[in-house]
């Protein structure tokens, strides 16, 4: 099995070599760089098979160099911040992260995370259209709701015709609307079915998921219900 590229950006050199270390402990291989401009030489160089980036480096921020990017590919990204409740985890989200980890953090945490995240994007011993359809029975071949057509077995998205690009984890999320339409889907249960999560995570993951989606597909098309959840308009 190839050995998972991890690009990690962090500017504070102990953890960076401490997590570096540990990272490398469990088979992963890892390009660290200590601020954002070299962080996005360094992806563009070696196109890593995930990267985590702390919020606040100097040069080019987390966030910055998140949108840069996701300009340029799909590849998972997890982001670092100091505050559970900060803006900038939002903002990173906001970016197109995937995911999110709270410092400070227990190595063994970390590598669950981005097990987790792997997993969802086919690596790890799986494949990019199997982990795009989740650990749940998906519908297959052309779904239709209104101008939204969904190619479960092409894994291609169109409105109107046109087709949507969108990232693994918008992915999985549409296939988990899609599998229901018109069922109501907990913050919760999504969380478990698309993030792979076994245990309370936070809901902002969601919540600005969705919003990305719905700017993508349709503001419309994904309907809130107040203190439940979300459901896909059939």
């Amino acid at each position: 099995m190839a050995e998972t590229h991890v690009l990690f950006v962090e500017d504070d050199d102990v953890i960076r070599e401490a997590t570096q270390l540990a990272l490398e402990r469990d088979g992963f291989v890892v390009t660290a760089m200590p601020d954002g401009l070299r962080g996005l030489e360094a992806f563009r160089a070696n196109r890593p098979d995930i990267a985590l980036l702390d919020v606040m480096v100097p040069g080019l921020d987390g966030v910055s160099l998140c949108r840069r990017i996701r300009d340029e590919s799909t590849v998972p990204v997890i982001m670092l911040s100091a505050r559970a409740d900060s803006i900038d985890v939002v903002l990173g989200l906001e970016a197109g992260a995937d995911d999110y980890v709270t410092k400070p953090f227990d190595g063994a945490v970390l590598v669950a995370r981005i097990r987790a995240v792997l997993r969802r994007f086919g690596h790890a011993g799986g494949r990019a259209g199997d982990a795009a359809r989740g650990g749940q029975d998906q519908p297959s071949g052309e779904l239709t709701f209104g101008d939204l057509e969904i190619d479960t077995d092409g894994m291609e998205v169109r409105r109107a015709g046109e087709p949507v690009a969108l990232t693994p984890t918008e992915m999985r999320l549409l296939l988990e609307f899609s599998s229901a339409p018109g069922t109501v889907l907990s913050r919760d249960k999504l969380l478990e079915r698309v993030w792979d999560y076994g245990w309370g995570g936070d809901t902002r993951v969601v919540d600005v998921h969705v919003q990305r989606l719905r700017t993508k597909i349709g503001q419309d098309r994904i309907e809130t219900v107040r203190g439940f959840g979300y459901k896909l308009k059939a």
